[in-house]
């Protein structure tokens, strides 16, 4: 068995982790609180970085090990390179959090 090329933590996760530098066009096998997910990677994702495991719309939350990281600025789909080109932060936002006052 193989070493797999993507991680995901929580079964509430919609990226995974790579655990080394994934090609684009190459299809990758993650595992979903035990279910097998066949993702087509379309972009280069760097070790360490997100690719999406389904589709995630602009302004939904970014969720990686079971936590809120940003949401997306644009559409996403499976097997996209997920980072700050398409995800806005969540956290020490001082402009939201005047926002929600």
């Amino acid at each position: 068995m193989s070493k797999p090329k993507a991680l995901v933590m929580k079964p509430i996760d919609n990226v995974a982790t790579a655990t080394q530098e994934i090609a684009a066009g190459t299809d990758i096998v993650v595992s979903v609180d035990g279910k097998m997910i066949n993702i087509h990677v379309t972009e280069k994702i760097p070790f360490g970085h997100k690719v999406a495991i389904r589709d995630i719309a602009a302004g939904e939350k970014i969720i990686k090990y079971g936590e809120a990281i940003g949401a997306a600025t644009v559409d996403i789909r499976p097997g996209q390179h997920t980072h700050v080109h398409n995800l806005g932060g969540l956290r020490g936002r001082g402009d939201l959090e005047k926002e929600n006052k």
